[in-house]
């Protein structure tokens, strides 16, 4: 399998670790804007890295793409003359509908949409894929199989990318904010600030991994917490009059409205 990286950039170099984690003997390049950047990035990862896109295209069967939403039309009419059916392109740049890039493709490859977030840099990322023209059950199973290699992966139809953009794709964000909250509490109640942000952050970890490896809803592990006239009833009185459940719904449906939007200012 030979997999081409246009746009390397860090989502690019994740990849291309979390494949040589794998130990599959997989053929990977990529291409930067400048041959500067080129050099550069060679130096950090173990893959022939250079900028011509066109002799990307033809020496790869599956194309990443890991460039700015607004130069994806560009680039895909720059390298639709190479593309042919034998090619899979998957795309990470925020925003770009399956039909887009079909159709500044030229229609002749199976295209897919892909939104991973930024943990994919060590491993535990989200990505999520929509499928596009001419995608099929085997095209998904490669993608998942790159994407896995930094973390989960999952499938949703192409009308809700946008909400995934909004929820996982800006969730990390939401979540670092709210560490940095926690560990402000922390310092405010006296404890020091490196140990106020390694209780914040793994208290979050863990709880996370105990939402994912028990299967239950988040409000029954809550409940567990949460013992009659306890501190933990208190805690979640004041997060309720904080509006925060709210805050963060109203987060990401703004973020979900900005992704839609973004397609008309691109």
């Amino acid at each position: 399998m030979k997999i081409g990286i246009i746009g390397l950039g860090k989502m690019g170099e994740a990849l291309v670790r979390g494949l040589e984690r794998t130990g599959d003997k997989l053929a990977v390049q990529a291409t930067t804007r400048s041959q500067e950047s080129a050099q550069e990035a060679q130096k950090k990862i173990n893959i022939k890295v250079h900028t011509d896109n066109q002799r990307l295209v033809r020496e790869s069967d599956i194309l990443v793409l890991c460039v700015k939403p607004h130069q994806v039309q560009a680039l895909l009419d720059s390298i639709s003359p190479e593309l042919s059916p034998r090619h899979l392109v998957i795309s990470i740049c925020a925003s770009i509908t399956t039909e887009q890039l079909a159709l500044w493709s030229g229609g002749r490859v199976p295209v897919i949409r892909a939104m991973p977030n930024t943990p994919c840099l060590i491993g535990e990322g989200m990505t999520v894929f929509a499928a596009g023209p001419k995608a099929e059950a085997k095209h998904l199973g490669v993608a998942n199989r790159l994407f896995g290699t930094v973390g989960k992966t999952a499938t949703v139809e192409e009308h809700l990318m946008d909400g995934v953009t909004g929820l996982s794709g800006c969730g990390p964000a939401y979540v670092y904010m709210i560490i940095e909250a926690l560990s402000e509490a922390g310092v405010k109640v006296w404890l020091p600030r490196k140990t106020a942000t390694l209780l914040a952050s793994q208290t979050l970890l863990g709880a996370s991994k105990m939402v994912m490896e028990r299967g239950e809803h988040p409000a029954a592990l809550k409940d567990e917490v949460t013992t009659p006239a306890g501190c933990t009833i208190d805690g979640l009185m004041a997060l309720e009059e904080g509006k925060l459940r709210v805050t963060l719904i109203k987060a990401v449906l703004a973020a979900t409205k900005r992704s839609k939007t973004l397609r008309t200012t691109n």
